[in-house]
């Protein structure tokens, strides 16, 4: 069975030809079909079609917000429910192909865990495509996960990748780095790209602002999530270091000018900025390897809701192939 999860908002235009292309490219194939809506908020019709087309198609569910809550939670929301051993999911303006679902498929069956979809021609304004290139190749370059659409709404995902992916605010484009960073295979294929029929685009420049504050956070995650201090602590030895050679260097000129050695005329280290901006060093210093001790001790004595390790497989234990 594949699982196809959709986020909906505003999409009463052309949730009825997604369902039917859906279902003719499950059809024609062969699979089994388990088709999730989630309404993020819909101010439009988007519900009432969404029970509609669940009152008609047993193979239809939808899901509810009671307020926008953004696309993580919708895709939180829609995992949460899925039956297949397979995942995918797509945007609901008709810009992902539903035709491109077997070659999704297809690219699992190399030994792959999730399979992003690169938009390689895309048929939006240049003011987005730019940027977009942009901030792509900063993710790639940053995170290791050397993906050309980072952004891309259409993904295929194995079920246990999204049992131990954690999406909160606006995470969601970052899920293919985040199972990378528990050690899941990544892979991409190109995709058909269509132009946009109905509705009009959900992201501003806002957008890119938001997406590289959460890029910093993914990569803390990633790359530190089970040891802070090793990214805090680093950060407040070296401020405190160069603090204190500082403060040094200043307290050696004040000693030598006051002894009158090598002719130098006594200072006034008060009336100097030299030295406060070396005592802030040394504070800040301070202040980052506390917070990294804190972050430690949060991180060992929390109830853990997420294993720091992912299991890929077992052997046998003793005893599992008795017959009772």
């Amino acid at each position: 069975m594949l699982s196809i999860v959709i986020p909906v908002y505003n999409e009463a235009e052309s949730l009825v030809a997604l369902h039917r292309e859906i279902c003719e490219v499950t059809t024609a194939n062969g699979y089994g079909l388990d088709l999730i809506f989630v309404d993020d908020g819909s101010r439009d019709e988007s519900w009432s079609i969404i029970r509609r087309l669940a009152a008609e198609d047993p193979q239809v569910r939808g899901i509810r917000f009671r307020r926008n809550f953004g696309k993580a939670a919708a895709l939180s929301a829609g995992f949460a429910l899925v039956r297949g051993e397979m995942v995918m999911t797509m945007d609901a303006d008709l810009q992902d192909d539903p035709r491109e679902i077997p070659r999704f498929l297809a690219a699992m069956q190399n030994d792959l865990d999730v399979v992003s979809g690169w938009k390689q021609v895309r048929y939006d304004p240049w003011h987005k495509v730019g940027p977009s290139r942009i901030f792509n190749a900063l993710v790639s370059g940053l995170t290791g996960v050397k993906l050309h659409d980072h952004n891309c709404g259409m993904k295929c995902y194995r079920r246990e990748v999204l049992g131990e992916v954690r999406l909160y605010g606006e995470l969601h484009r970052f899920v293919p780095v985040l199972a990378a960073g528990r050690g899941y295979r990544v892979g991409e294929i190109t995709i058909n790209h269509r132009a946009r029929k109905f509705g009009q685009s959900k992201y501003g420049v806002s957008r890119f602002v938001k997406g590289f504050l959460d890029l910093l956070t993914v990569k803390f995650l990633t790359g530190y999530g089970q040891r802070p201090q090793h990214l805090l602590g680093t950060i407040g030895l070296s401020c405190f270091a160069v603090g204190s050679l500082w403060a040094i260097a200043w307290a050696v000129y004040w000693v030598v000018s006051r002894l009158g050695i090598l002719g130098i005329l006594p200072v006034n280290l008060h009336e100097k900025i030299g030295p406060l901006y070396a005592i802030g060093l040394l504070l800040v210093g301070a202040q980052f390897m506390s917070i990294g001790f804190l972050a430690e001790l949060f991180i060992a004595y929390r109830e853990p809701d997420q294993k720091p390790y992912s299991i890929s497989d077992k052997t046998p234990e003793p005893g599992d192939d008795k017959r009772t």
